[in-house]
């Protein structure tokens, strides 16, 4: 059985940010007082400027690091200036890059993390996982822990684009396609499915996909996605693999972002789910369930609106499995043509 550790902390409530000291005390007595690293982004600094100095103003002896890119070296950089200076203490301030390359400089450097996301595109908030940058556009998942504590501010989160909370609604159904990918992989003896890890996935899919609530900026819906992403990121703690929140739409998914970066930019979130699409017909699954579920939230996958030609569109799902090889999918066992897949292309279009 794998071993896992789970945040002592998960707090979403309004105005939070102004009390971390207080809520924190009990994991890190006497925190206000801890050499304290902020982590950020020159972008963030001048958009939060405000919750920026309040933040720091808890604190007696803090400082601000802006990060200047979400690369393996970046993060081990930081890591090495964190043991270096003996600080006690890393908050992650920011999305996905942010809060990425923190969990693992925090990991490397056996710090206490406090993960504070300014947006909920993804489940980078909580996952025991880090994308970071190689060599040119390429990246890697790295393992590492999940944060000691998740603290979401309900006012800044509803100050995000609209775009942003989609790509995070994206992300959490496509555990839909992932967990169906995983079964196949232990079908064929190459993976272990944990139950736990399993069902805790599969209610994160259910909390957003038979949802009531539709809107994105409600408080009540805030807290929803969050609980959601959240529970994502546990099931990849418990399961010891990203095995609960990946499969082939991620496959997808990395193929645009390694392979053809330089001609579409897809938000992780919004590529998924247009990955989650195919991987259902590939599955042979229920596709009105998935089509309903994003036309319902209105998350933007039609190919085309982001650039994606049917050359790219075939071209990714065609190198798909490449970018992730150890990764047993159903793109392993199911007709990835040309002619396939450009009526597959067709069809988005159409429907989308």
């Amino acid at each position: 059985m794998n071993r896992f550790r789970l945040p002592y902390h998960l707090i979403v409530e309004e105005g939070i940010f102004e009390k971390i000291p207080d809520v924190m005390n009990d994991v890190i007595p006497d925190i206000h007082s801890k050499k304290t690293i902020l982590v950020t982004e020159e972008n963030l600094k001048g958009i939060f400027e405000n919750i920026l100095n309040e933040i720091s103003a808890d604190f007696k002896n803090i400082e601000l690091y802006l990060i200047q890119s979400a690369t393996y070296d970046a993060a081990v950089a930081l890591a090495k200036y964190i043991t270096m200076n003996d600080i006690q203490t890393v908050i992650g301030f920011g999305g996905g890059t942010v809060l990425d390359l923190a969990k693992f400089a925090a990991f490397v450097s056996k710090t206490k993390l406090i993960s504070l996301p300014t947006t909920l595109s993804n489940d980078s908030l909580a996952s025991p996982v880090a994308v970071l940058g190689t060599e040119g556009k390429a990246r890697k998942t790295f393992k590492c822990t999940i944060p000691d504590a998740i603290i979401v501010d309900v006012n800044v989160i509803m100050s995000a684009p609209d775009r942003q909370l989609l790509a995070g609604i994206g992300d959490t159904i496509s555990k839909y396609t992932a967990l169906n990918d995983w079964k196949i992989a232990f079908n064929k003896g190459r993976e272990y499915v944990d139950d736990f890890a399993y069902m805790i996935s599969k209610m994160a899919f259910n909390s957003i996909c038979y949802n009531d609530q539709k809107e994105l900026k409600s408080k009540d819906f805030i807290k929803r996605l969050t609980q959601a992403l959240v529970m994502g990121g546990l099931a990849m703690e418990i399961a010891g693999s990203s095995r609960p929140s990946s499969g082939s739409e991620h496959l997808f998914c990395h193929a645009l972002e390694e392979i053809y970066s330089e001609q579409v930019n897809v938000p992780h979130g919004i590529a998924v789910a247009m990955g989650s699409y195919c991987a259902c017909i590939f599955q042979n699954r229920n596709i009105g369930k998935i089509t309903k579920v994003i036309k319902d939230y209105n998350i933007p996958v039609k190919p085309s609106d982001w650039k994606i030609t049917k050359e790219i569109f075939i071209g990714a799902w065609q190198q798909a499995t490449a970018t992730r090889a150890d990764r047993y999918t159903v793109l392993n066992e199911t007709d990835l043509s040309d002619e396939r897949l450009s009526k597959l292309y067709d069809e988005m279009e159409l429907v989308f």
